[in-house]
């Protein structure tokens, strides 16, 4: 997974960066392309498949960030800047300033979550309709030197997104087909992308009973939008602290979870995300797929040969294996399964693919 983080000049993106992936300081910034870093998401599961299973290596899923570099201008210029770099991403995590800090001050002089939020997202409509527009305009000129059936059909979409863009309608929320989905893919636009909004708060609005992040939802009149409070600051410095140190910590000042494990469960909840495994002595894995992955297309992201060669997959659901014991418990129980193709992979299942190329 690939999530681009952007936000407006200081809103505090790169200190949220490094509450996420522990960044001590930003990294490379070779060529303007920002800072990657690539992060293991955290999942007691498999943990405690490699405690039973004892393998020679545990593998994670990850998870990708790309923190941007942000001039201290707004413009067109400035989201522009953002449509190659986050071109592959498969989100955005917006960072919205919440903070009080007169250390740093806000460009327009006060801090006003809303008004930045919708200053942004204003400039990636502009950036994603110069892009529309563009293109629609080579379209055009093509479609005048001969009739062309595909061309045709992409410009018919262009044009219905040219209509939500100047109407201040994100991509996203447009009824596609998947056939459509591809072909904007290659554009980059942003707006078609998900968005995670992370409202980044003061330390001292660590409270589950503020009432600031709802009314930040109310307020940008956007319902089906994922909003999450992060504390960059002080959540930055925990996330450089030992594991157990920073879980101490973190329940000190009232947080569940670290940045990191929160933003994962609403990214995986938002681009509608699960896990499944892989075990056996060799290796333990976790592996991340689309909600509703067929069994065949599941094996193939362990491995193309694993979807092409599929025969059927032997499946016991994470609960039932460790209730059990081992995988000969599961199966003496009736709890391993063997599925075939149209079987639907969820989440916590373990398989074991059988196959032949």
């Amino acid at each position: 997974m690939h999530i681009g983080i952007i936000g407006l000049p200081v809103s505090g993106k790169t200190t949220v960066f490094q509450a996420l992936t522990s960044a001590e300081s930003p990294g490379m910034r070779a060529g303007g392309k920002g800072d990657t870093r690539i992060v293991p998401v955290p999942d007691v599961r498999l943990h405690t498949l490699a405690a039973m299973y004892h393998p020679r290596k545990v593998t994670p899923a990850s998870i990708e960030f790309v923190d941007p570099p942000v001039t201290g201008q707004q413009g067109a210029h400035f989201a522009d800047s953002l449509v190659s770099l986050m071109r592959d991403a498969d989100a955005l995590a917006h960072v919205v300033r919440a903070f009080q800090n007169p250390a740093v001050p806000h460009l327009h002089g006060s801090v006003d979550a809303v008004r930045d939020f919708h200053a942004l997202n204003n400039e990636l409509l502009l950036a994603d309709l110069a892009v529309v527009e563009k293109r629609l305009e080579r379209l055009t000129k093509d479609l005048k030197k001969v009739k062309n059936p595909e061309l045709e059909s992409e410009y018919a979409l262009l044009q219905r997104c040219q209509a939500a863009l100047e109407a201040a309608h994100p991509l996203r929320r447009l009824t596609l087909t998947e056939s459509e989905r591809k072909r904007l893919r290659g554009f980059g636009l942003l707006t078609s992308k998900a968005q995670l909004v992370v409202l980044n708060l003061d330390e001292a609005h660590i409270d589950p009973e503020d009432p600031e992040v709802e009314q930040f939802r109310v307020q940008i009149h956007n319902p089906g939008l994922e909003v999450m409070p992060l504390y960059g600051k002080i959540e930055s410095e925990i996330a450089q602290l030992p594991p157990e140190e920073a879980q101490s910590f973190l329940s000190e000042i009232g947080l569940p979870q670290s940045g990191l494990a929160r933003f994962i469960r609403a990214s995986y909840g938002l681009l509608g995300l699960c896990s499944f495994f892989t075990a056996e002595e060799k290796e333990v894995r976790a592996w991340t797929i689309a909600q509703g992955t067929l069994a065949p297309q599941a094996a193939g992201v362990i491995h193309s040969d694993l979807e092409r060669g599929f025969i059927r997959a032997e499946v016991i659901h994470y609960d039932d294996l460790i209730a059990c014991g081992s995988l000969a418990r599961g199966r003496e129980a009736g709890k391993l399964r063997i599925e075939g193709k149209d079987y639907q992979v969820h989440d916590g299942d373990v398989l074991l693919i059988r196959f032949n190329v």
